[in-house]
């Protein structure tokens, strides 16, 4: 397993670097933030992000994509890190694209794959219903009818659903609901009658939504996947963007790092620079020790996505490996990171304050590290 860039992946990294830096700083989404965008993320950005091709990248070439695989669009995702971009890269492209082209019919990879590539389609996935990670409890339901399906409940915390053409939905058409049985997936345009949509703000300041369904009609074509046996393909998608989110993550802790080191450099006390303390480098080496992990981690999670011999149960292991470590790992970094700064790392004037605001949203999303580490040993039979 790769835990190494290849070069054409190392000089992905090296555009996509260049782009953030000079495009989409941190000062963007400051920018977001205090106007309250209606938005949530730059459409200027977005744009050149399209026009780079970024939405592509791990689709299909039959389907408008480039195929450089989740090797790719994980390097993208560290750079963004880096820089907190917030862009649909996450909620219509790792996960909404990745569901549609694992899940969907021919021909709704033909009608969405394109759309998404091109930036005419933005998706979100709705599947949670309670404040913490549980894709296995639905109770969204869905009724067979002469038309289709008529779906009632609400999904929370639906990331970009505010600004979504269609929303890919879990609803239960049988079974108990906490069971991984009688699950299904459909897709629904976001304007259909009954779909009530309703913005929150996020403490990393991304958009999310909490979404009801009222007597919501769709057609039988809505489906996604077989009806009744949607979770298995829904834990292989949430499993790739699990790994994706811990990609970005890994970006943001060496951001943290960095500018951290930066400023121990730069600081005096009592007339030397503070990085001359020793308890500060220690302090310091165990975090690079961690990220180094964290980097070996990310990257043979993202080998084995890309690696047709890898199974699901083994992706399954890694990508709850790799959340609950980078999860883990970025609370320590950006912890320390605020700490090491002092006094000024609590000011918002200093952008170091937005990273720990990122860490907490991101460790929640998808699974906590608690989540992961249960579900690590459940996947390993203890």
């Amino acid at each position: 397993m790769a835990l190494v860039l290849t070069e054409d992946q190392q000089l992905l990294k090296d555009s996509a670097k260049g782009f953030c830096l000079h495009n989409a700083p941190i000062d963007v989404l400051r920018k977001l933030r205090d106007s309250k965008d209606e938005t949530g993320f730059d459409e200027t950005v977005w744009a050149q992000m399209i026009e780079l091709g970024w939405p592509g990248m791990a689709i299909p070439e039959a389907y408008g994509g480039f195929e450089f695989g989740y090797g790719g669009l994980g390097v993208l995702l560290e750079e963004t890190g880096r820089s907190l971009v917030s862009s649909p890269l996450i909620a219509s492209v790792l996960l909404g694209a990745t569901a549609i082209n694992k899940l969907g019919t021919e021909e709704q990879k033909q009608e969405m794959l394109a759309a998404i590539v091109s930036g005419e389609l933005l998706l979100a996935l709705g599947i949670d219903e309670k404040m913490s990670h549980k894709p296995t409890s639905v109770s969204t339901t869905a009724e067979a009818n002469a038309d289709g399906y008529i779906i009632s409940g609400c999904k929370t915390f639906v990331l970009d659903g505010h600004v979504a053409n269609k929303l890919i939905v879990s609803a239960r058409t049988s079974g108990a609901v906490e069971s991984e049985a009688g699950i299904s997936l459909f897709v629904i345009d976001a304007a259909t009658k009954g779909v009530s949509i309703n913005r929150t703000w996020m403490v990393d300041s991304r958009n999310a939504a909490n979404i009801s369904f009222d007597n919501v009609q769709v057609s039988k074509g809505a489906a996604l996947g077989e009806i009744g046996s949607g979770f298995a393909g829904l834990d292989q998608v949430l499993d790739v963007a699990r790994i994706g989110v811990a990609a970005e993550m890994l970006g943001s802790m060496q951001e943290v790092f960095d500018r951290t080191l930066v400023y121990l450099k730069q600081r005096e006390q009592f007339g030397v620079l503070i990085g001359s303390f020793q308890g500060l480098q220690h302090r310091m080496a165990d975090m690079y020790s961690e990220i180094e992990l964290c980097k070996s981690t990310v990257r043979g999670a993202l080998a084995a996505l890309d690696n047709p011999d890898s199974t699901v149960k083994e992706i399954a292991i890694i990508a709850s490996l790799a959340k609950a470590k980078l999860s883990e790992i970025m609370e320590k970094v950006s912890n320390e990171g605020i700490q090491l700064h002092g006094g000024i790392g609590m000011t918002d004037e200093f952008d170091i304050g937005f990273f720990i605001k990122r860490a907490r949203a991101a460790q929640q999303f998808l699974g906590d590290a608690s989540f992961h580490r249960d579900r690590y040993a459940a996947l390993n039979g203890f």
